[in-house]
């Protein structure tokens, strides 16, 4: 006999599918909310209650279909018909046994856009519940901690450029490289707005806005005495302007390629700019490309307490949108493309 205190599961559950592939920018239209079977776990899999999942603008290459013709971009193609995928947090309902999960546990995987996901039990990461909110696990803060950390090795004294503060990765980067001992910290976003809430709530001390002047001009203005290191999350003008205003020996790290990526037109997946060589050559500017799954599980292991502790404190903000709803994740995708929120951006089902 079923047990009486274990709610009844739904015989379907609502997934959101790609529709169309957009030419251009992704609009709500290209995709539609559909009823599915409730997925049946196969053997070793774990059927998860998905609870919330992050929505980034880096989908946008993985449903133009442009990625399908560029070796190593590390997620799969989504193609009409298909689901689209995001990190998730989710409660297990049922999991193999042996697996280590129980139903009731939080788990973090990578099938969002549904209410529902059979997963593989060895694809389900146990949260313990050290961050006091479990949805700080779906920040970026690994990567930006990760990629100032070893990838531009910030030292105390720094000046930090980050291109895209605003941004899910942006947001989390100026304020992990104050706490790294940076000596100053700028910002560049789209709008007057976000610009002033970088500096009053996130500890930045100047933002430059894109599109406003030249964007050189303004760094040159925000940092007279040039940076130390530049977080990148946008490539394009903004990685040349930081070439101009580089100091000697200077480290860029790139983590992302947003000028590409929300490019009006084409797929997404190219971001080109033209460099000055010669100066890379005379200020000694180190330049290499970050991606924090390539650092050794060690180190991935001892980030946690760090963000619990970075958290609890209140050193460290965790600034997010929740869209209540999975039916308005579409247009939550394009919000985050226009550069709507401050942050990044959580669907709650």
């Amino acid at each position: 006999m079923p047990n009486p205190t274990t709610p009844a599961l739904p015989r379907s559950h609502r997934t959101v599918r790609l529709l169309t592939r957009p030419d251009g920018l992704p609009r709500p239209e290209h995709f539609t909310v559909t009823e599915a079977p409730l997925p049946q776990p196969a053997p070793g899999e774990a059927l998860i209650r998905n609870r919330f999942f992050r929505v980034s603008a880096s989908l946008r290459m993985m449903i133009s279909g442009g990625a399908e013709n560029v070796d190593g971009v590390p997620f799969p193609v989504v193609r009409p018909g298909e689901t689209p995928f995001e990190e998730t947090i989710g409660e297990v309902v049922s999991a193999p046994e042996g697996s280590g999960l129980h139903p009731g546990d939080l788990v973090s995987h990578w099938q969002g856009w549904r209410e529902y996901a059979a997963v593989p039990a060895a694809q389900c990461t146990p949260l313990d519940g050290a961050l006091p909110d479990p949805v700080a696990h779906l920040s970026h803060a690994w990567t930006a901690y990760a990629a100032l950390r070893w990838g531009a090795e910030v030292r105390p004294g720094d000046t930090v450029f980050v291109s895209g503060a605003a941004g899910g990765i942006g947001s989390m980067a100026g304020q992990i490289a104050r706490l790294m001992g940076a000596g100053r910290v700028i910002g560049s976003t789209g709008s007057q707005r976000k610009a002033d809430r970088l500096v009053a709530e996130l500890g930045y001390d100047a933002a430059v806005l894109r599109g406003a002047r030249p964007m050189a001009e303004q760094l040159t203005e925000a940092a007279p005495g040039g940076i130390d290191v530049l977080f990148d999350n946008v490539g394009g003008d903004q990685l040349r302007a930081a070439v101009s205003a580089a100091r000697s020996g200077a480290r860029f790290v790139l983590v992302g390629a947003l000028s590409g990526q929300l490019a009006r037109h084409g797929r997404g997946t190219a971001a080109p700019v033209e460099l000055d060589s010669f100066q890379l050559l005379l200020k000694r500017i180190a330049m290499r490309g970050f991606s924090a799954d390539d650092l050794p599980a060690p180190e991935r292991g001892r980030w946690p307490e760090k963000f619990a502790d970075w958290l609890r404190s209140g050193d460290l903000r965790f600034p997010h949108t929740r869209v209540t709803g999975i039916e308005h994740a579409p247009r939550a995708l394009c919000e985050v493309i226009e550069g709507r929120h401050l942050g990044a951006v959580v669907v709650a089902l």
